[in-house]
């Protein structure tokens, strides 16, 4: 894939729709550029509406799923992803969970916890850490509590994601909550305010359960997402 190309794809997974302008950041000449835009729609990565706007369409949300956004690699082997998924807890007696609102795609607008890959060489704590660090500005006591295997479908029944995440709760959290970076929200919410969010992945009330329970669970399910 053309460097451009994956230029492209690099905007795109932290927006739901831009215009021809916004996305040649590489100032090249607009014929270039309008080249490689249609090349990306005629493999079904991107799409155009009758207002002028580009985004990701299924396959391509798949594809810049596995595009690493600092190097622009891609990971063309397909399989199961594994990640951390960081449930942090405050210490007070009402207590509150850490919850991200997950603005690039895909699944872009859900709410859910931290989560990350785990980098090459990196230990589970390491990688909950980091992932927390990076997208709260927190720093916290980690400790494993759980394993979980999930795998999505669209409404069509077709396989969009399969990923094994360790849960991690954090503890003792201590920094300036980052209310917001690129690509998330984060806020503080109590498990019935979490209960009421739209758009909540479906995993996130047997992650509060895993925690809760504070012994090692191991849990798998496949769901059928509303949207990707």
């Amino acid at each position: 894939m053309h460097q451009t190309q994956k230029d492209i794809l690099g905007i795109l997974i932290f927006k739901e729709k831009a215009r021809f302008a916004e996305l040649n950041i590489s100032s090249i000449s607009n014929d270039h550029f309008a080249f490689h835009l249609k090349r990306l729609i005629e493999q079904g990565l991107i799409k155009k509406n009758n207002q002028g706007f580009y985004s990701l369409s299924i396959v391509g949300k798949e594809c810049a799923n596995r595009l690493d956004v600092d190097s622009k690699k891609i990971d063309i082997e397909r399989q199961a992803k594994i990640g951390v998924l960081v449930v942090c807890v405050n210490d007070s007696k009402n207590t509150k969970y850490l919850i991200q609102q997950r603005l690039k795609h895909p699944y872009y607008g859900f709410y859910g916890f931290i989560s990350g890959k785990i980098r090459w060489g990196e230990t589970v704590c390491e990688a909950a850490q980091r992932e927390l660090e990076e997208e709260t500005g927190l720093k916290a006591k980690v400790h494993l509590v759980g394993i979980e295997h999930k795998i999505d479908y669209s409404k069509e029944n077709k396989l969009l994601e399969d990923k094994y995440f360790y849960i991690v709760k954090a503890t003792n959290p201590m920094g300036q909550l980052l209310e917001s970076f690129r690509g998330g929200r984060n806020t503080w919410l109590t498990k019935e305010d979490v209960k009421k969010l739209p758009d909540l992945f479906d995993d996130v009330l047997k992650a509060i359960e895993v925690v809760d329970k504070g012994r090692l669970t191991f849990f798998e399910d496949k769901y059928n997402v509303s949207r990707y």
